[in-house]
Formats: structure tokens, C-alpha cells, sequence
């Protein structure tokens, strides 16, 4: 599967939540903690690739992710994706150790998600400040994008391990 997304930086988390209401979205989850960690081989192999290995943690659910090498895209962040829920996360942790991977990046955020059609909206607030992240087809962000009153010049396709390392390059992990 494809993902496509990309984010904007907030300024004023309440204001922004306004108008994605007012361009027509509907609440689908409240505010919750996520916690991610990214896995790597000890020579960082999936990192040189631009690849990724994610366990995400939304309270008492487990989910395993991998991510390709992103796609060229001029405004959007585009890979493939494959994402499972995991029922016994101890069993998941000890066959990524036995793989070879241990923890190579930890990270929380607290996300609010939308949605308006296809298209999923999330607030989310980070130590490095709050975003929305757009994913969809190219043409819905697009359209939200205009209908929520900001410009396709404030779309950001780092992802939240760019910002928080301040790295800026885009190395296509998330």
C-alpha cells in the first residue's frame, strides 16, 4: 500500500482545530498519547536505505509498521507501507531481537484524528511543536488544503524524527 502525506506547522492548536471543522471534517478519534520506536540493525542498515521499522504503542494496542524508501515528490511524502496490529508485543519485540534490530529511536506525540471522506487529518502535538499531518490522495490534501485557508508553500514532508533531530534532510522515516 501507498502512503502519501504531508504536514503543516501550527501555531494556535485550538484555532487550527476550528477550521478543520468548519472545512467540513468530523472528530473520529479524541486526543490520545502515541508512542513510537523506530528499529534498526546495529549498522543501520534501514536508515541508509530510508527505510523504517516502527512499533507504535495507543495505550493497550500494538501496532508494527515497515516503511519503504519514499518516493520522489516535489510537496508530499510518498512510500510504501504495510502496517499490522500486533496482539503480543513481547513476542514482536523478542523476534525483532532475535532478527538482529533493537530500538534505534524513540519518540511520543498526543494526536486527535479527523476525517473528511478519504482524507485523514491529525493534530499532532510534539515536543518540537504541534502539526497537522495530511494523508490521502494528493488531490484531497490538496483541496483541504485550500478549504482550510493555508497555501501548498506551507506543506512540510519531514517527518517527526527530521524535526525532532533537526536533520531537515529528508531521509523518508517517520
Amino acid at each position: 500500500m501507498t502512503e502519501t502525506e504531508a504536514k503543516i506547522k501550527i501555531a494556535d492548536l485550538k484555532a487550527f482545530r476550528e477550521k478543520i471543522l468548519k472545512a467540513g471534517a468530523v472528530l473520529e478519534k479524541e486526543r490520545y498519547l502515541e508512542k513510537n520506536t523506530l528499529y534498526d540493525f546495529p549498522d543501520a542498515s534501514l536508515r541508509q536505505k530510508r527505510q523504517a521499522v516502527r512499533i507504535r504503542t495507543i495505550g493497550r494496542k500494538t501496532f508494527f509498521t515497515f516503511k519503504g524508501a519514499p518516493q520522489k515528490s516535489r510537496k508530499f511524502k510518498v512510500r510504501e507501507e504495510f502496517e499490522t496490529e500486533v496482539k503480543k508485543g513481547k513476542a514482536l519485540l523478542k523476534i525483532l531481537r532475535r532478527l538482529g534490530l533493537a530500538p534505534a529511536f524513540r519518540y511520543r506525540k498526543h494526536r486527535t484524528v479527523f476525517r473528511k471522506g478519504r482524507l485523514k487529518i491529525c493534530l499532532d502535538e510534539t515536543q518540537v511543536g504541534n502539526y497537522c499531518e495530511l494523508e490521502g490522495e494528493k488531490s484531497d490534501i490538496v483541496r483541504f488544503v485550500k478549504a482550510i485557508g493555508a497555501a501548498k508553500s506551507e506543506l512540510i514532508k519531514l517527518d517527526y524524527i527530521q524535526l525532532i533531530t533537526g536533520t531537515g534532510q529528508d531521509a523518508g522515516r517517520d
